[in-house]
């Protein structure tokens, strides 16, 4: 079973339907409510999801919504090593970075999913875009 790190884009395109993105998206978190795939995000993301939900849902839909987010996914820890590295990594992103070096303390996550391919060109883990993934697995869009 892959371990996937789901970028913050990846979960606004299921959260907002947002075309043409979505389709994919959902396979994604369906995948993981299914248990075919280990899905995890990091406090990061959920911190970004709450602030970009808020615009526009009420604080107790939104924080329902990161609920069941965590239902079927696991959260990465993230400490001094994690910021220290992403500081020193030469990603032009500092959070995508922040998010990659979380994805390899862990260990097990085997790809990065995400829409922003160019922000982990530095990553050693394999970065793909949810349409790509989705097509290796020999899945059809919904």
């Amino acid at each position: 079973m892959d371990s996937v790190l789901i970028d913050t884009d990846v979960i606004l395109d299921f959260f907002f339907d947002r075309e043409p993105f979505a389709e994919y998206a959902d396979q994604v978190i369906g995948l993981c409510e299914t248990n075919r795939i280990k899905g995890y995000v990091t406090p990061v993301i959920c911190s970004n999801l709450y602030y970009l939900l808020r615009k526009t849902d009420k604080h107790e839909k939104v924080i329902n919504s990161l609920r069941q987010l965590l239902l079927i996914t696991d959260v990465l820890l993230m400490d001094k090593d994690v910021v220290v590295n992403a500081l020193h990594s030469g990603f032009k992103d500092f959070e995508d970075s922040m998010q990659n070096f979380a994805a390899m303390k862990n260990g097990k996550i085997n790809v990065i999913l995400t829409r922003n391919i160019k922000n982990y060109k530095k990553s050693e883990i394999a970065v793909q875009t949810p349409e790509s993934y989705i097509k290796m697995l020999g899945l059809k869009p919904e």
